[in-house]
């Protein structure tokens, strides 16, 4: 670089601004080309500035088991504390979930659709998660208003929860309006609630109502004994958009924004790859060894990792339709 020059070399930027320009690539470049650019370069992917956000949900939607254990506990490691949102599906035991826990100091938004954790554990860690503002529980049937009650009382700051239930777990059962009680009692700061399918009355769909007045949007598509009045909710609610009972097959949400945020980008990522150690910078004659390891990889699926933006900068959520099959 010419003396008096305006211009900098790349490897003179600090580690996080590295990061967020290193998250625009796709994940294959940023864990097999990025680290063997340069020292510092390779200090930045390795270091917890590519790793503020991690959603492997549709790649745990398909993994073996002990894989997605494996995968979490490498991927929050090299966060190093800074996780701020993880999206994970169909964790299989409560010890992952005490380990993400752990791990949370600054998790932020939190999606655990599908997951076999239970009460117990939840009452156990729900301590640890005081700085939730978004929690996704849909579709986990081992826990109960337990769990929910227990967030509600230590995770103050929750602004958004998903407790959706899938149709066929509920189809002729009574009604259960514990977890919706829970949820009025504990979570007033509540802004988007979705609760499909879930078995509750009138009545506690109203005290839901009556203690979250902050609340701006309700899913309630398959909770057939709740009836609401439209002219009601437009009086005595005129900022509040209710989703169903009836289920449609699209809703237009105006301008309620989703507190989690979705990319068309897709990367492939081998499991080998992701839990070898990457501490070493590498050079050349790495080179074949990891062409093999991307070219040969039978079981390759999909992850996404990216940037923490915050609360205020999310993708609309848009149409909402059919509850995805747990």
């Amino acid at each position: 670089m010419e003396v008096g020059s305006d211009f900098r070399h790349w490897d003179e930027l600090i580690p996080d601004a590295l990061g967020l320009i290193f998250s625009n690539l796709t994940l294959q470049e940023i864990l097999t080309v990025i680290p063997r650019v340069c020292q510092s370069w390779n200090k930045a992917v390795l270091g917890p500035y590519c790793w503020q956000e991690i959603d492997i949900e549709d790649w745990s939607n398909r993994c073996e088991p002990h894989h997605l254990d494996r995968m979490l506990e490498t991927l929050i490691a090299r966060s190093c504390g800074s996780l701020r949102k993880l999206s994970v599906s169909g964790l299989q035991n409560d010890r992952i979930f005490s380990h993400i826990a752990d791990h949370a100091g600054s998790l932020q938004i939190l999606r655990l659709p599908r997951s076999e954790i239970s009460d117990s554990i939840v009452e156990k860690t729900a301590g640890r998660l005081s700085n939730i503002t978004f929690l996704d529980l849909s579709y986990c049937g081992k826990i109960s208003f337990r769990a929910l009650e227990t967030i509600g009382k230590n995770c103050k700051m929750l602004v958004a929860l998903c407790r959706n239930m899938h149709p066929l777990d509920t189809a002729g059962k009574p009604l259960l309006d514990d977890e919706a009680c829970a949820i009025a009692t504990t979570m007033p700061r509540l802004k988007h609630l979705e609760m499909a399918y879930h078995l509750i009355s009138t009545g506690s769909a109203l005290q839901i109502l009556s203690s979250c007045h902050e609340l701006e949007f309700l899913d309630l598509r398959g909770c057939w004994d709740v009836k609401l009045e439209d002219k009601f909710l437009k009086e005595k609610y005129p900022k509040l958009k209710v989703l169903g009972p009836l289920v449609l097959d699209y809703y237009e949400r105006n301008e309620w924004e989703d507190c989690s945020d979705f990319s068309d980008a897709s990367d492939y990522l081998a499991w080998e790859f992701v839990a070898g150690e990457l501490d070493d910078y590498y050079d050349d004659d790495d080179d074949e060894s990891y062409a093999e390891m991307w070219d040969g990889e039978e079981r390759l699926d999909q992850l996404e990792l990216r940037f923490y933006e915050g609360l205020g900068h999310h993708e609309d959520a848009g149409g909402v339709g059919w509850p995805p099959s747990p």
